[in-house]
């Protein structure tokens, strides 16, 4: 796993860039989302979910067995936990039944973690698809309920949509990452302010 905290995401004209959302329920919602967000679905078949588990924050070594019906489970959720985390950085309801999704999931038994012999951290047995989603899904019950919930926010940038909880100190985050979103808008606001001075009479 990569030491960096974060996901490497790509700009439309192929260029990576580094994206952390902050809480690893929140990386799970690059994976696709509910209604105009399907078009961005990579969950297709358990693998895409394996490849999702070696990028995420969650430590090395972990490979669960995955099915089908858990990976669909797994979609319905996260795109419930998609619409939970939007409301929240809008500051509007939840929604009773997505919270519905979510608690549930997280009430069943999570990922357990061990310690090998010489003292090396390691996954127990019986990793599952299921029980990826109960870690998951209490991260995100940790996120919406802890020091930090009133910090989720989207990217302000117009036309960008990720989602992030910001746990810098002084709080200020507006981009989903500086290089990405936060460079074109100070590109745009340098061009707003050429633009001005180059205007006829000023």
């Amino acid at each position: 796993m990569d030491t960096q905290q974060g996901v490497t995401l790509r700009t439309r004209e192929g260029r990576p860039y580094r994206f952390d959302p902050g809480a690893l329920c929140l990386e799970l919602l690059i994976t696709g989302g509910p209604g105009e967000f399907a078009r961005y679905e990579s969950l297709h078949t358990p693998v895409d979910l394996l490849h999702w588990v070696a990028v995420s924050r969650l430590p090395g070594g972990l490979e669960p067995t995955v099915t089908e019906a858990e990976l669909e489970q797994i979609r319905t959720v996260r795109d419930a936990l998609f619409r939970l985390t939007a409301a929240r950085a809008h500051a509007r309801a939840l929604n009773p039944d997505d919270l519905d999704a979510v608690n549930a999931a997280a009430a069943g038994p999570p990922l357990a973690a061990r310690i090998e012999s010489d003292g090396t951290r390691a996954w127990g047995p019986g990793a599952t698809g299921a029980r990826l989603l109960s870690t998951v899904a209490r991260d995100a019950v940790e996120l919406f309920t802890g020091p930090h919930a009133d910090r989720i926010r989207e990217c302000g940038a117009h036309n960008c949509r990720l989602l992030f909880v910001d746990t810098s100190r002084p709080g200020r985050r507006r981009w989903c990452a500086m290089e990405h979103c936060g460079n074109r808008h100070k590109v745009r606001a340098h061009r707003a302010r050429t633009s001005e001075n180059e205007a006829p009479g000023s």
